[in-house]
Parts: structure tokens; sequence; C-alpha cells
């Protein structure tokens, strides 16, 4: 999408203003997170190609300085640089995890403003990210940790004083619900669309059954004012999908809260959400059914917030499998109008964007039924039946692996005294192996479409989880718990029977090595025209590749997601290792990479100034997955 000086500000704003934004001799912004409203990551430029991306280097880099308000907190534990910034005329605007947000001049990385919305660094909140921010016509919109909607003027950097009050509005209100400190929070950026500043939650997962409401709301681009709100759990008898929600606490569930990023369809005047699972995410026994429109992709009308349709990728979710990401807006090749996400499950679905329907056939298949007392799994659950599925389908003692002999024994060892019946094999006293586990197959980074090849690109994750139900009688409530996300948690699933206990199936004495067979990570494309996987090529290393010279065949675990350039490339971070590397979107041949800071998990982005195309990308690291902690905004362009 092109922004020019009679659509990227007010018009009101003075001339000066107006050539500060929006610049003279740019050709490409990247206005919205996802590069156009429908989330595609395409950048229309092609003067980095496959024939001269080796020669891209360093164009600059600079700190946002964000370490330094860690100290004193234990925010970095949890701190993951996730942003994936805007370019608007001559300006990059970056969030960080604490919601610090940096307007950097495109061409050097100069910092020209800052503004802190001042936190409570003594919260514990349930994550410390923040992947982007909206908008429109001069403002910048930020939705913050802490639940407030901020509205600043894109050149001062100074709230806007006719928004909310004293420009921003409180997110907090009574209508969510009950809410745990720290536990309720906005990590994805506002979207824009039209009039409208639409925004979902962030609900931390597991703490108990009635948990703050997932509701999606919409308020006035220019005042604040509160235009529509929608709740994922029917409240009411009568309302859609009220049925459901089965027992006497069902329609109490929290939860089902749009998460990922918000897509918006301005000639529709449709609002495109990803919700995910209801609360909390192991156990059902307090809302048997199917809990329709979580795990769900939904249409909302821009018009009053109500369903248009919505689809269903997991029916009454035992796994954590939300649906993870920004559903992409794209064309098919031959015309259709289509949605498109990719799951936990290492699933696509691909929608019609008027009905919702798929375009690729899906089945409903009989899975696993649940042993645990209390609870009543969905007999079928709906399977892609054409586009390719990726990530681990069962995991048994010959998907065991490990770099030699003993390592091998332990993990079949492990293995053998867990239940493992393959996807959807529902949590258990005994411990189950979820495989896909909740960072497997696709997960937040998304997709990438290439429109001009057809292709849609995802980075995907190849690990399992083991996750046990513990009688609430049996555990010691007393003990600490741990919060390393690629390590093991718990979650105390107040008002149920159960507390439950995740973790991987990894070696964490080496590195976190998965203790299945690689490739653990890859980068694939799908032919949408045929329906057919086009590429699949292994993506990073989690281990030392001096101590093991096959590292880059076996892939890497990728918290992060690819983006596309006319060019003909593949943008890529995300992985443990730290490097950006670049692929030939229409075979995946490895064509650049360049070692970072410290590793990135968040999307690339790409735009033109002055005639020069940029490829940026924010590198942090990563609290709970334990790689370094960094700061860095890093551009690269051709000498």
């Amino acid at each position: 999408m092109l922004a020019g000086p009679a659509n990227s500000l007010r018009m009101k704003k003075p001339i000066c203003l107006l050539l500060l934004l929006s610049g003279m001799g740019f050709a490409q912004d990247w206005p919205v997170y996802g590069g156009d409203e429908g989330g595609t990551r395409f950048a229309r430029l092609s003067q980095i190609s496959a024939a001269n991306v080796a020669q891209l280097r360093l164009a600059w880099s600079v700190p946002t300085e964000e370490l330094k308000t860690y100290a004193g907190t234990r925010l970095a534990q949890k701190a993951a640089f996730e942003c994936t910034p805007l370019k608007v005329g001559r300006s990059v605007f970056v969030v960080t995890p604490t919601n610090r947000v940096l307007a950097l001049d495109a061409g050097n990385g100069t910092r020209r403003w800052v503004y802190d919305p001042q936190l409570d660094r003594a919260q514990p909140y349930s994550e410390v990210t923040c992947r982007g921010l909206g908008y429109s016509q001069g403002r910048i919109y930020l939705a913050t940790l802490d639940a407030r909607l901020i509205a600043l003027d894109a050149e001062t950097g100074k709230p806007s004083a006719d928004f909310g009050q004293g420009g921003q509005v409180d997110l907090k209100a009574p209508e969510v619900g009950s809410l745990v400190p720290g536990n309720y929070q906005v990590t994805s950026p506002p979207a824009v669309l039209g009039d409208l500043v639409v925004v979902g939650s962030a609900i931390g997962d597991n703490l108990a059954s009635q948990e703050a409401r997932g509701i999606v709301r919409a308020y006035d681009r220019v005042s604040g004012a509160l235009r529509w709100s929608w709740d994922p759990v029917p409240r009411k008898a009568g309302e859609e999908g009220y049925d459901t929600w089965k027992g006497p606490k069902a329609h109490e569930t929290g939860a089902a809260n749009a998460w990922p990023p918000i897509s918006v369809d301005p000639k529709r005047k449709l609002v495109f959400v990803s919700t995910t699972s209801p609360s909390p995410d192991y156990y059902g026994g307090e809302r048997r059914g199917s809990n329709s429109m979580a795990n769900s992709v939904v249409a909302l009308r821009a018009t009053d917030g109500r369903p248009h349709w919505h689809y269903q990728v997991v029916h009454h979710d035992l796994w954590d499998y939300d649906v993870p990401m920004q559903p992409v807006l794209l064309t098919l090749p031959g015309g259709r109008e289509a949605v498109a996400v990719g799951t936990k499950m290492g699933h696509l679905f691909v929608l019609d964007r008027d009905t919702g329907l798929p375009l690729f056939p899906v089945e409903e298949r009989p899975v696993l039924r649940s042993d645990v007392e209390g609870e009543e799994s969905f007999p079928t659950q709906p399977f892609p039946s054409k586009l390719p599925v990726f990530g681990l389908r069962k995991v048994d003692v010959e998907e065991a692996w490990g770099p030699d002999e003993v390592t091998t024994q332990a993990a079949r060892a492990w293995i053998a005294r867990l239940r493992s019946a393959g996807i959807f094999t529902p949590p258990s006293l005994r411990g189950s192996v979820l495989a896909p586990s909740n960072i497997g197959g696709f997960n937040w980074g998304g997709l990438t479409y290439d429109a001009e090849r057809g292709l849609l690109i995802g980075a995907t994750n190849r690990v399992a989880a083991v996750v046990t139900l513990i009688p609430r009688a049996q555990f010691d409530e007393s003990q600490p718990l741990p919060d390393r996300r690629l390590e093991s948690e718990l979650g105390l699933m107040k008002g149920t029977p159960y507390v439950v206990k995740r973790e991987y199936l990894m070696d964490s004495s080496d590195h976190l090595r998965p203790m299945t067979k690689p490739p653990w990570g890859t980068l694939a494309a799908v032919d949408l025209a045929r329906g057919e996987l086009a590429w699949e090529v292994p993506l990073g290393s989690m281990v030392d590749p001096l101590k093991y010279p096959d590292a880059e065949k076996w892939g890497s675990i990728s918290l992060g997601g690819p983006s596309c350039t006319a060019g003909g490339l593949t943008f890529v971070a995300a992985t443990m290792d730290g490097h950006l590397r670049a692929f030939e979107t229409a075979t995946g041949k490895l064509l650049w990479k360049s070692q970072l800071p410290v590793s990135a998990h968040a999307a690339p982005m790409s735009y033109e100034l002055d005639g020069k195309q940029y490829v940026l990308i924010c590198a942090g690291g990563h609290g709970k997955a334990g790689t370094p902690l960094g700061d860095a905004v890093v551009a690269f362009a051709l000498p």
C-alpha cells in the first residue's frame, strides 16, 4: 500500500510535517503491521533480488536502550522484542517489549523522539512483548501491557489530547470481568479500519477456569469513544453458539480472546480475528461442548461488531491449539478472494472471504477420547485433506532421537511411559505427548504471501510437549512455579479438579535439543494454485555447529515469521542461532545470511527511501526461551 502526501496525514497538519512524514523521493512505505491491511507481508520492491542479495550489507543498527529499563525488575525473564516496525514517509516507528515507542530516521536510524507510557515495572506481566503499532492519518496507536490504548502524534510522539482522556483509553473496563494483576494485556498492534481502531487482548493461560473475558472492541479513531464490543463466549440464551457451551459454569468461561494481530477488509467492511482456547487450556470439564467461536477465524462486521461468519479449527480445545496468527487476506491464483491461517497443529485453512467456507477440502475425523474423570473431549476434529500438513504427527519410541545411544535410550524410556497416540491425544494423569505441541506447527510468526508466484510461506516447528494433569489434592501449592517457555511450566487452573504441568520433549542439558528426529524447524511454501507443497527446507540451527557438523540440516525451533518481496526473496530470522536469512521464494534455496547481535524473534519488513531498498529486523533475544537479550534495530541495504 502506497502512502503519499494526500493520505498519510491529516490535511490540517502544517506543510512541514507533511514533508517530514511523507518525504520526497520515497517509493514504498510499510504503514501497517503486516505490510498491508490483510497481513500478506509482501513488499512490492525488487531492487534487492536473487542476483544481488549476496551483496547485502549492514546499513545501520541502533539500540533502543530497552535493556536499561529492566534493571532491578524481573521483566527480562519474559522479555521478547517481537516488533515489526512501521515505515511512513521518512520515519520508522518501533515499539519495545515495555511499550516504549521510538521514531527513527528511515535512512540512518537517528532517533527523532521516544515516548514512554511509564508501565508499572513491578507488575507480574504474563508476557513482556509488543508486536507492533497501528497508524492512521498522522497518529500512532499503541496498545499496552497494562491494558491502555494510546494515540500519539506521529511528528512529536506526544499523546493526542482529543483522544480518550489525555490521549489514552483504559481497556480494563468492568465488562472484561475480574482481572488478575499483570494477566490482562494487549501484545499485538491495534488495527485501523476507516474511523475505527480495533483491539483484542492477551490473557494468561491456565490460571483459572473463570478468567477475564476475551472481548474485542472498536473505538473511534479520533475521539477514542467505544463504538462496539464483541465477546467470543456467548453469555445469554439465544446468542449464536450458546448451546455449544454446556455445564452450569460454561458461560462464565474466560479467554477465547483474540491475541494475534487483526486484519481488516475495507471493501467488505469486515474485521478478521483469530480466537484462542477458552480458559483453561488443558481441562474442559467446566465448559463441555464444541465451544463455538473459540479457536476460530471470525469475520466481524465493522458496522456493529457482530459475526458475519466464523470457522472453528479445533472443537473443545484441550491442547492450547489457539489460532495463533494474523489472518492473511489474499487473492488466489484465478482471482478468488480468501483468508488463510496456519495452526499449531500444522494445518492450513484457506477460507472464502465472503462465506468462511473452506476452499480446499476439510474432513471431520474421529480422534482419541479423554480418559480423565470429569472431561468430555469432542469426538471429532477438522482435518484439511488436500493441503499439506506440517509438524510432528505422532511420537513413539521409534521417533526418539539423540546424537548418541545414551541420549536416544533416555528419550525412548521417557516416551514409553507416556500416552502418545498422535495428534489430539488428550491430556492425562499419566502424561500425554502433544505432537505438535503448543509451539508446534505454525505459530504467531504467521505467514507471508507472494501473489505473483501464488506461494504461501511460513516457518514450522517440529517439537513435542508432555502435558500431565495433577489432581489438586496431590499438588503442593507452596512449590515455586517454573516459567521458562522451552523448559517447564505449571498452571494452577483454579476452579477445576487439576493442576497442569507442561514440559517439552527436550534434552535441557544440551542447548534444549529436541529428543525427536530432526528437522526441528523448517521454512515451507505451499502452491495455492495446486494446493500442494512447493518446497520445504530446514531453517536455522539450535545446537552448536562446531559440536554437531550436521546442525544446519536439523533446523531450529522458530519464534517469529517471514516476509517476502517482489524481488523473489523471502526473509526470515526467528531461529535460535541469531541469523537473518534470505531464501529464493520460488525454490527455497538459501542465498544469504547475516549474524545478528542476538537472536531476532520478529518478522522482518522492507521499505524504500530515496531510491534505496532496506530490509529491517528487530533483534532482542527471547527471555522465556533462554536466549541472550538485546535491543537492536538492524537495517540492511545494498552498497
